[in-house]
């Protein structure tokens, strides 16, 4: 039996192109109950994403399976409570983490170090970390030479003094994003020249919402390659540094060139 109180949004259709909360209806002068329950569950989802803890040994372990080798360090943020009210501690290696790195560093600085940390949601790391290393792997065959540094408890700085320990020219973090209520495992990449404990985040460049149903695997794989490649010719990272790679000159950039070939 239909229920005449439930008044229908006239922008329903709209719906099935985005997963934005709008056209939600109303019920007299409420929400209809589907919809507060689907709130509910996405809150649920959200804290949840915040507080469950990363399984590092999987990780490792499947980015063993992948190919690629890994390495374990963690911030000074004992617990997840510590990490969420002292954001400072998630920005700093634990001590033993860092006698760790610094036995490990390499006698050459490398070009580039990946960092896969929790962040503010784990299940974005565990979803979709090694999705996105697979894809960067067309445009550095050389990505499984050096180790994948896995990091717990971990804010995007702390790639920062991981990169310096290592001699790192780049530092990428691929990091759990703070969760929304339409995307709970969103992955951000954060792209550092010259890491070194103490930069701001003006020195960084950033790609978001790295997820199936946000920026694919293969779009933010293409558009990280662009920054670095950028990175290596400008020198720096940062505000300096502008992510170009949808401009339509770069995009027909191949196709001028043949046409003018043709002629």
């Amino acid at each position: 039996m239909k229920n005449e109180l439930c008044t229908p949004d006239p922008w329903t259709r709209l719906r099935s192109l985005t997963s934005a909360r709008l056209a939600l209806g109303r019920c007299g002068v409420s929400l209809p109950t589907a919809e507060i329950l689907h709130f509910g569950l996405a809150h649920a989802q959200a804290r949840d994403a915040v507080h469950q803890a990363l399984d590092v040994e999987a990780l490792a372990l499947a980015l063993k399976q992948a190919g690629f080798s890994s390495m374990s360090v963690a911030s000074q943020a004992a617990d997840r409570g510590t990490y969420l009210r002292r954001p400072d501690m998630g920005r700093r290696l634990a001590t033993a983490s860092a006698e760790l790195l610094w036995e490990a560093a390499p006698a050459l600085p490398v070009p580039l170090v990946f960092v896969v940390a929790d962040g503010l949601s784990s299940l974005a790391t565990r979803s979709h970390a090694l999705p996105l290393l697979q894809a960067l792997l067309p445009y550095f065959p050389d990505l499984r030479d050096t180790p994948v540094v896995i990091a717990t408890q971990s804010r995007v700085a702390l790639g920062d003094e991981i990169g310096q320990l290592l001699g790192a020219e780049l530092v990428v973090v691929l990091i759990g994003e703070r969760p929304g209520l339409s995307s709970p495992d969103s992955l951000g990449i954060y792209l550092t020249g010259g890491p070194r404990v103490g930069l701001t985040d003006d020195k960084r460049n950033c790609i978001s919402n790295v997820r199936p149903q946000g920026l694919a695997y293969a779009e933010a794989a293409r558009k990280l390659a662009f920054l670095i490649s950028g990175a290596r010719k400008l020198g720096r990272t940062g505000v300096e540094l502008k992510d170009d790679s949808d401009a339509p000159a770069l995009v027909h950039r191949a196709d001028a060139a043949e046409l003018s070939n043709a002629n």
